[in-house]
């Protein structure tokens, strides 16, 4: 086959790029857009599509859609955005989108919709899941099915595909730039299959290849290794472990006996029991998919549960939940209207190939799927078995759900279109060997992997490799490797369990020093958490925000203010006082230091590069360098780059008061 040549190669022509930057003549369009109240410089409008084109239900499905303009009349071609789940609405993300699409918008409009049954174009609704409905998974799922009744067979990608030829027939446009993140990657796809003189570009970032993803999750499996092979790289986990993947085996073997047990504080210092099973562990570590700092925490937190000190990874299982930190009002500080989860369910169920025949009953259809999951090899699995791939599966689930469509038909080819496909080394819900094997169906497909990052690379990559390799693609310029980067959230060491086990600095030594090295110690964790609770919820955290204490006592945040009470990480020290903010930044403080363990007395410390204070009658004044943490990596990084960030914690608190819901 021959290899097309590539659109960066084709926009270098100066003669081209004039052209495509003039030609701009207003086109006919059946869509009347208007000013958007709610997104500036997008404007809004309605496409009315059929519910079900083949006519089996009748009805209709309002798209809305919004479209950033390039100039004051139409472009020829737009970028088009294409979101994740199924069932993530796209256009809260245009602002974004449009920040990270910029290298393609000089000559070009953006089109951002919500796809059916998500957000504002019709969102399916299924009560069945919305309640806190309890039995078998099956069931539930059966009873969603029938409450949207015939319906379900118009919500699959393959119905989205035509959406957006329909969109661009009825905006007006000859050709589209189809940009997609995870699911949206698939569809784009569907859509390129299917309408291939019409695509313009492909823009792939976090790939689920054009069949759908694998039921097992075999390739999340395999991956594991690889990407804490990475994380540990350059011995950033010497002191921690030496093989953070068996310790995994090791726990898991545990879990399966019985699940992990202890105590976590919430954010006004209760204690509360709770548990860990081995479905959570691996909750923890696709969770370090779209939060780095959660996944730096990881090895260690391992390594302490294997150690007998369950606290650090039962804290890291909340934390990855979103449970942490506690928010005022008991307002989520994820937005759940980001994800339709019966559009999440409908179309996983009506068109993912389960190993199992579609005509037969549920109890024939788990027979069929746990006998293919037998015939997987066990170390397809490891660290973890085929149960955990079964529970974290949606087989159970699926396996009532009474299917509407016929089963999605097999990949007819990928066109011979430019495409650039991004791929983050550490993510594990689409491994790189999924865009591996996509941009070998496509030729000419151009693949940068970026070390170091999860999913939805566009989003997550903090080295801007990625952006680089977005304007290189339409600039006209090959895409280049991403250079050597370092890993800014290095794994964090083993956490202390008794004073004992702190290094006192030098100057101040006995329990004196080792209070003072502990004080450090947890004000760089409560840091730790902030960066954590932040980049888990992808937004400012409001004013009133707590969290408790490793081992007891709370921090809260306020508008002007970061308040400590007993706040513990190192047993037996206990910290309590209040930080000034000004400006997002911490200012100077005097912390009570208080524990059965500690050297009783107070600390001055804030802006400033020293720490004085008086601890069991012992007066110091000595330069934070000195001072030893003791979560200080092999790699001899004390703290994570902090970016727009301030000592100790982040300027990253929302001041306005948490809303009620």
């Amino acid at each position: 086959m021959s290899r097309r040549t590539p659109l960066a190669l084709l926009l270098a022509s100066p003669l081209l790029c004039a052209t495509l930057a003039a030609v701009r003549v207003p086109t006919a369009s059946a869509l009347t857009f208007a000013p958007c109240a709610d997104s500036p410089g997008f404007s809004c409008a309605k496409l009315p599509v059929p519910l079900d084109r083949e006519g089996a239900v009748a009805g209709t499905i309002s798209l809305s859609v919004e479209r950033r303009s390039a100039g004051a009349d139409q472009s020829r071609t737009a970028a088009i955005a294409l979101a994740g789940g199924p069932g993530q609405a796209a256009m809260p993300l245009g602002q974004f989108v449009a920040k990270a699409l910029a290298p393609a918008l000089a000559a070009r409009d953006l089109l951002v919709f919500d796809q059916r049954g998500t957000g504002a174009s019709d969102p399916l609704r299924c009560p069945a899941l919305e309640s806190l409905a309890t039995g078998p998974l099956g069931r539930l799922f059966e009873r969603c099915a029938l409450e949207i009744g015939a319906a379900r067979r118009a919500f699959t990608t393959q119905e989205s595909a035509q959406d957006i030829e329909a969109l661009r027939q009825a905006a007006g446009y000859e050709k589209l730039v189809l940009y997609g993140t995870s699911y949206g990657t698939k569809l784009a796809l569907e859509y390129a299959e299917r309408y291939p003189q019409h695509v313009e570009a492909l823009v792939l970032d976090s790939v689920v290849p054009p069949e759908g993803p694998e039921p097992f999750d075999i390739a999340t499996f395999r991956a594991i290794g690889p990407v804490l092979g990475e994380l540990c790289a350059g011995h950033a986990c010497a002191g921690i472990s030496p093989d953070p993947l068996n310790d995994l085996a090791h726990l898991n073997a545990r879990l399966r006996k019985h699940a992990l047990s202890g105590s976590v504080y919430d954010g006004s210092g209760r204690r509360h029991a709770t548990t860990l099973n081995e479905t959570g562990l691996l909750g923890i570590l696709e969770a370090g998919d779209l939060n780095p700092a959660l996944r730096a925490l990881l090895p260690a937190a391992v390594r302490s549960a294997l150690r007998g000190d369950a606290g650090p990874l039962l804290r890291l299982h909340l934390l990855s939940e979103g449970l942490i930190p506690t928010v005022p009002n008991n307002r989520p500080y994820e937005d759940p209207e980001l994800l339709d989860e019966a559009l999440f369910v409908t179309t996983s169920c009506e068109e993912t190939r389960f190993p199992w025949q579609r005509a037969s009953s549920p109890s024939a259809r788990l027979a069929q799927a746990l006998s293919a999951l037998r015939a997987v090899p066990g170390a397809d699995f490891y660290p973890f078995d085929a149960s955990a791939a079964l529970a974290n599966s949606l087989l159970v689930g699926c396996a009532g759900w009474p299917d509407a469509s016929p089963p999605p038909p097999a990949p007819s080819g990928l066109p011979d279109v430019p495409t650039l496909i991004l791929s983050g080394a550490q993510d594990l819900r689409t491994p790189t060997s999924n865009a591996r094997r996509v941009a070998a169906l496509i030729p000419g497909a151009q693949l940068e992997v970026v070390p170091f990052t999860g999913h939805s690379v566009l989003g997550a990559d903090f080295s801007g490799c990625a952006g680089r390799a977005v304007a290189a693609f339409f600039a006209g310029t090959p895409v280049q490797p991403c250079s050597s980067t370092t890993n800014i959230f290095t794994p964090t060491p083993i956490t202390p369990t008794k004073l004992a086990y702190v290094h006192p600095p030098p100057g101040l030594g006995g329990r004196p020093g080792r209070t003072l090295t502990a004080v450090l110690d947890t004000i760089l964790d409560l840091s730790r958490q902030v960066i954590g609770a932040t980049l888990q919820a992808a937004q400012a955290l409001p004013s009133g925000s707590s969290f408790g204490g490793l081992r007891g006592g709370y921090a809260r945040l306020a508008s002007s203010a970061l308040r400590l009470r007993d706040f513990s990480f190192v047993p037996g020290v206990a910290l309590s006082g209040t930080f000034p903010i000004r400006n997002g930044k911490l200012r100077n403080a005097t912390i009570r230091i208080s524990g059965a363990a500690a050297a009783h007395g107070t600390i001055t410390i804030g802006l400033g590069k020293r720490v004085i204070g008086t601890l069991d009658a012992h007066r110091f004044d000595l330069s934070l360098s000195k001072v030893k943490l003791s979560r200080v990596t092999g790699t001899g990084q004390a703290d994570w780059p902090s970016g727009p960030t301030s000592f100790p914690l982040p300027g990253l608190i929302d001041h306005r008061r948490a809303r009620p819901r």
